[in-house]
């Protein structure tokens, strides 16, 4: 009898195949004496569409909202259906006696298998493997320490019941905004209050009003100090009194109030978690979210040489804490080799206080190398990169405190107070470590090293100074930033600022969905075109600000995914039942679907660049695609029509100069004529009219223009319809109007007017069909 082991990816699978020693390779598994390995291609199994339920929800339309299945059905992914075949023949196999469940080991990963569990009818035994890292060792250590399946039971519950919440919240709400208004939107209890935050944050760009204010610094000759007007600001909000100020502090003696001198320390930072590590990726190397969380999943499966990424935790266990050597040991063929070898000989931190906290650890502890030997050589220069962001890091958690000594001094003249002060460290501990290493830290200091001078030392409280000069500079506020991907998931991380309830607050502990969703949140918003990317920036468009204008307040909320995540929390727990939880989604999302129904508003972006869309005329959204062509998009659902711009390089012909005539060719063409004395021939004499000759000679250059031509990508559903309907108004958009029409959630990529062509007259035949019957 053998045991099966179900991975979550095929590179996993391989992986556990190799150690567990798998050798026969079959279609979709590997086989050895006692095990046998598959994976599950990611998903195999997904929760039904609503047409499962019933055929009339196979066209969108308000009056069959909510949709509210007592019970959601999972249906197999179509392009994985070979895979999920294999995987049930395996589970149903004679020999099989048992089941590893070897997903990855988290809330999501419990769902990819015990829905494959589900779909194939599996009830047999089944054990856990729950593991941090893809090394030999681990993987060695996690087979020999398998749990029972029925312990994950609770979090398999949060896992469906998360799910399904986001079916019945995401499918109805969805289809609601895009019947009422008649245009493609899309909504969700994380996507939706993302979204928000950014359009917030444009609304205050946008109603920022700058003011000017000045800064007055003093020259005491060996030393320059600040201006304080108030305790804890250097901002002087008058011109008068600036101006004022400058004049009469100039030659003027006055004398010093204070001169502190204190120890200070800082400790090092924290070991990173998936989102602390996107944010500085992003910063330092100008990674994506996405980019950044896809590479450090190569160097999780591929290489091994980092531990489980999709953490939210930047902590140790106890457990961690032995291996702490042979993680430093694994970097001694790199250029970390100078640090790790010190380490190795004089001693690390093991800070027990801070750094290892067992109860700050939940499914994984934070990112930190392995102890896998690291190849350089096979690591590409994005790999690479983030690599030495993650030991450099892993060093500085492992060395001593900054310490540094600060010295303030106060001088007093005329009864303003000027302040400076100097920082002199005095042991650099874990700053020193991207130092010595040739690295870039991405941790700032605390310390403010200002660049006083040296001087400050010798000076004693009582002593009197004159101001040799002063310096004035006008300054202006400036309007808050925009979220770039750093910025925005520390705020999708810390929502609950956003929130005024306190509660509320405390169940946003967590923040708006999850380290390992947050990225694919992003590049979704960027997909469905509610925001682009300029430069570093995450830019709303006008699509996107009108969505979160129109969606219900509720689901604009952060407030929302905070009751959520604390509820799914408590079944995760085993504290709350999941059907409870279920049964309250359903009433919320009866409630948003009413709201939307009930809404006045019509959708009415304000689209810069617009084109008017030539079949219903409403403006059409410009979106340039991957290549940098130039999409427009029409808006209205029951339109959808897109064209693109693209540009043809053309042969301009060679012109003939005006002074030369056209050369007029003679041709001889003998004509037979018969005749009473026998056949004789005649000589007819015909003119050839000039020819355009575009052949260019050897020694010259052809010459090419370009062209924009327009391009329909997606044809105007109005062109098929009854031409006695009426268009509807050119300046307004028609919120009565509701499409019966299935919505794509991404406009099509593109394709050729040929391929337009031949959709046409499939189309036309298909019509011509339905007429007959």
């Amino acid at each position: 009898m053998k045991k099966l082991v179900l991975a979550e990816k095929p590179s996993v699978g391989r992986e556990l195949a190799r150690v567990l020693g798998c050798w026969k390779r079959e279609t979709g598994y590997l086989e050895g004496d006692a095990y046998i390995v598959t994976w599950a291609l990611g998903h195999l199994v997904e929760l039904a569409e609503p047409a499962v339920y019933s055929d009339r929800y196979r066209r969108w339309s308000l009056s069959d909202l909510p949709m509210l299945p007592t019970e959601l059905k999972q249906e197999v992914i179509e392009q994985s259906k070979d895979q999920f075949s294999i995987v049930s023949s395996l589970l149903n196999r004679p020999d099989v006696e048992s089941l590893v469940i070897a997903t990855d080991a988290g809330r999501e990963g419990e769902l990819v298998a015990r829905w494959i569990m589900k779909m194939a009818n599996y009830s047999g035994n089944a054990k856990r493997l729950w593991i941090s890292s893809q090394t030999e060792g681990a993987i060695k250590d996690g087979f020999a320490n398998l749990k029972d399946a029925k312990l994950y039971d609770n979090l398999y519950e949060a896992a469906q019941s998360r799910a399904a919440a986001d079916w019945y919240v995401g499918m109805n709400v969805t289809r609601a905004l895009t019947c009422h208004y008649d245009a493609k939107l899309s909504a969700g209890r994380v996507q939706t209050p993302t979204l928000a935050l950014m359009t917030m944050r444009e609304d205050e760009i946008e109603a920022f009003s700058g003011q000017f204010y000045w800064t007055l610094k003093a020259d005491f000759s060996t030393f320059s100090a600040s201006y304080y007007p108030s305790e804890d600001s250097i901002r002087i909000t008058k011109e008068e009194e600036a101006k004022r100020l400058e004049t009469l502090l100039v030659g003027k003696t006055g004398k010093v109030v204070s001169v502190q001198t204190a120890e200070r320390s800082e400790q090092p930072p924290l070991a990173y978690d998936l989102t602390e590590l996107q944010r500085d990726a992003n910063n330092l190397l100008d990674f994506s979210a996405k980019e950044t969380l896809d590479t450090l999943q190569s160097l999780y499966e591929q290489h091994k040489i980092v531990t489980y990424p999709r953490t939210d935790s930047r902590y140790i266990t106890t457990d961690i804490v032995s291996t702490l050597p042979h993680r430093l040991q694994a970097l001694l063929p790199t250029p970390f080799a100078p640090m790790s070898s010190r380490y190795l000989s004089e001693g690390f931190r093991v800070d027990e206080e801070r750094f290892v906290q067992d109860l700050q650890v939940t499914d994984h502890h934070a990112i930190i190398p392995t102890e896998q030997r690291v190849d350089l050589s096979r690591l590409n220069s994005r790999e690479r990169a983030l690599w030495e962001l993650i030991v450099v890091r892993f060093l500085e958690v492992l060395s001593p405190d900054y310490t540094y000594r600060t010295t303030t001094v106060q001088v007093e003249v005329e009864g303003c107070l000027f302040k400076t002060r100097l920082t002199i460290g005095t042991n650099q501990g874990w700053r020193d470590v991207a130092r010595l290493v040739g690295k870039r830290s991405a941790q700032s200091s605390l310390a403010d090293e200002d660049e006083a001078s040296p001087a400050l030392l010798g000076i004693s409280e009582g002593d009197a100074l004159t101001i040799a000069s002063v310096k004035l500079r006008r300054l202006a506020t400036t309007a808050p930033g925009r979220y770039t991907e750093a910025t925005l998931l520390s705020a999708m991380e810390h929502a609950g600022r956003f929130v005024e309830d306190a509660k509320l607050k405390k169940r946003l502990g967590n923040g708006l969905g999850t380290p390992a969703t947050r990225a694919d949140i992003i590049e979704k918003l960027i997909q469905n075109h509610y925001v682009q990317r300029e430069g570093k920036e995450l830019v709303p468009t006008a699509k996107g600000r009108e969505l979160v204008r129109l969606a219900p307040q509720e689901l604009r909320s952060p407030e929302l995914t905070g009751v959520w995540e604390e509820r799914l929390g408590n079944i995760a727990d085993g504290i709350e039942d999941s059907r409870r939880f279920i049964e309250d989604i359903k009433a919320n999302a009866a409630q948003l679907v009413a709201q939307v129904k009930s809404s006045a508003e019509i959708f009415s972006p304000h689209f810069p660049d617009a084109k008017s869309c030539p079949y219903c005329k409403t403006p059409m959204m410009k979106v340039v695609d991957e290549i940098g062509q130039n999409h427009y998009l029409c808006q209205r659902l029951s339109c959808s029509y897109e064209e693109m711009e693209i540009k043809k390089r053309v042969l301009v012909p060679k012109t003939e100069k005006k002074s030369e005539q056209p050369v007029q060719r003679v041709v001889v063409k003998p004509k037979i004529v018969a005749s009473a004395d026998g056949v004789k021939k005649k000589v007819v004499l015909k003119k050839k009219s000039p020819q355009t000759n575009f052949s260019l000679k050897d020694d010259e250059e052809p010459t090419y223009t370009w062209e924009t031509v327009i391009e329909v990508v997606r044809p105007s559903k109005l062109a098929y319809r009854s031409q006695s309907r009426p268009r509807p108004p050119k300046d307004a958009w028609n919120a009565g109007l509701q499409s019966n029409h299935v919505v794509d959630e991404t406009p099509s990529n593109g394709g050729s007017f040929a391929e337009f062509l031949k959709a046409s007259e499939e189309r036309k035949r298909r019509d011509k069909e339905k007429k007959r019957h």
